[in-house]
């Protein structure tokens, strides 16, 4: 039977995705309330400048005093999509202790302060719910907490940051420069007007955080997770690629060590094969392959940012939120169970593609070919080119006996097979230190494989 009195939700923030929460809750108010069990009803929206429109919504309930709103006492839900650490942090917490239960899009407040707000969920008997944290409208977190909780999850690898996966797209399909795919990604809305935190790897680095202490039942933060963003990946990076059957995209990768005893978060471009499920995301798209022991492997796509999506997650959460309020209950905190420590980057075992700038003479290949040799780093392939002097042609140079003669330029690219991280670095700073290398023009690492 439906429970007469309304579940009221306080809203922190009205902007894209909390105007959108705002119409969905009216506009499917009868929907929501047949799934709930209850009516909801919008009881406060927070926000910093009340002077603004916001169509659909009562002015009555606009206010800028956050702190009293979460502080009522009558709230059952408050959804928080201001964004940032503070004051999310405090007014999340401030709910918690006034008897309202939290759903949040708050991922850079969750990778790095998501211990002490679970515990503070668990303290008061609330739920902290936060799927439109990770990859909007895709359903990740629940899965990964939830349908997955009796697997044992061995790596997570995805793309979820649509406004890098965008650009690199456009470098891929048009030929274009990063410059000029950034240029058109802001224009389409897709980049921020400073996209820093897209493009230099933050937001991926915080939504690989979260996924990685879902997923291995540990706690990361994302001071945890190794980060590099996509503005050094050139044109000659993409064309590369191409010629090894390869894409470049930046991911998020989350693996469980071989033994079991740890566990490495990461986030920075990569070259993957075109027959990689993940090769075929385009434009602003996300998706996430997730590789567990009895499940096998499973990829989760979708739409990963924008108000609609990121809305439809949020509320998807203020459903499940209301219904455990109505029962009394609370759904999954935080699973930590396993303490594993987090592995250095230079543990990291894949593959690497290396550009290198060399002087166009015999013997630079067997020169270089030594240095990998005795940093223990194993070469599948080389490709060496040259360039004649002024005219701007590339020229192929054959793998023998270091090469043969064309000018006084050439590049020469190498393969490895699988190394750790830090053999791999070692390599190349004694590449650095040979007077035929000019200069290490790029290193991406290969994976998917």
């Amino acid at each position: 039977m439906m429970r007469t009195r309304p579940l009221k939700v306080a809203l922190l923030g009205c902007g894209v995705v909390g105007s959108e929460v705002a119409r969905i809750m009216t506009t499917h108010a009868d929907d929501l309330a047949a799934r709930i069990g209850a009516p909801v009803e919008l009881a406060g929206v927070a926000v910093r400048r009340p002077s603004k429109v916001r169509e659909g919504i009562d002015p009555a309930l606009i206010t800028t005093d956050a702190t009293a709103l979460v502080k009522r006492g009558d709230i059952d839900v408050v959804v928080e999509v201001i964004g940032g650490i503070e004051p999310a942090r405090t007014l999340i917490t401030t709910a918690f202790e006034h008897g309202a239960s939290v759903v949040s899009a708050n991922k850079a407040l969750l990778a790095e302060d998501g211990a002490a707000l679970h515990a503070a969920a668990e303290q008061h008997g609330r739920d902290l719910y936060y799927e439109a944290a990770v990859a909007g409208a895709i359903p990740l977190v629940r899965p990964l907490r939830e349908s997955l909780a009796g697997d044992k999850v061995n790596r997570v690898l995805g793309i979820v940051n649509g406004t890098t996966n965008f650009i690199l797209d456009k470098m891929d399909t048009s030929g274009a420069g990063y410059s000029e795919a950034l240029d058109e990604a802001t224009a389409l809305g897709y980049a921020e007007a400073d996209p820093t935190a897209d493009v230099e790897g933050f937001d991926a680095a915080a939504k690989a955080a979260i996924l990685a202490g879902i997923a291995f039942h540990t706690r990361v933060k994302i001071g945890d997770v190794h980060r590099e963003g996509i503005t050094e990946v050139t044109a000659a990076d993409i064309a590369s690629a191409r010629r090894m059957g390869c894409t470049v995209k930046l991911l998020a990768i989350c693996e469980r060590a071989a033994d079991g005893q740890s566990v490495t978060a990461r986030v920075h471009p990569a070259m993957i094969p075109l027959s990689h499920p993940l090769a075929s995301v385009r434009e602003a798209y996300n998706a996430v392959f997730v590789e567990a022991e009895a499940a096998g492997q499973l990829m989760f796509y979708g739409p990963g940012a924008g108000g609609s999506p990121t809305a439809s997650a949020v509320l998807g959460d203020l459903v499940a939120v209301c219904r455990n309020k109505l029962n009394e209950a609370t759904g999954p905190g935080e699973s930590a169970y396993t303490r594993l420590p987090v592995s250095p980057m230079g543990d990291v075992v894949t593959r690497y593609h290396i550009s290198l700038d060399v002087a166009d003479k015999p013997g630079v290949l067997a020169q270089v070919a030594t240095v990998f040799a005795e940093q223990g780093v194993s070469i599948d392939t080389v490709r060496q080119q040259g360039r004649n002097p002024g005219s701007g042609d590339e020229v192929a140079i054959e793998q023998s006996g270091g090469g043969r003669r064309v000018g006084g330029e050439a590049s020469l690219v190498v393969v490895t097979h699988r190394a750790s991280d830090a053999a791999l670095s070692a390599t190349v700073e004694a590449l650095r230190k040979l007077d035929t290398v000019r200069g290490v023009a790029s290193i991406m690492r290969v994976e998917g494989e």
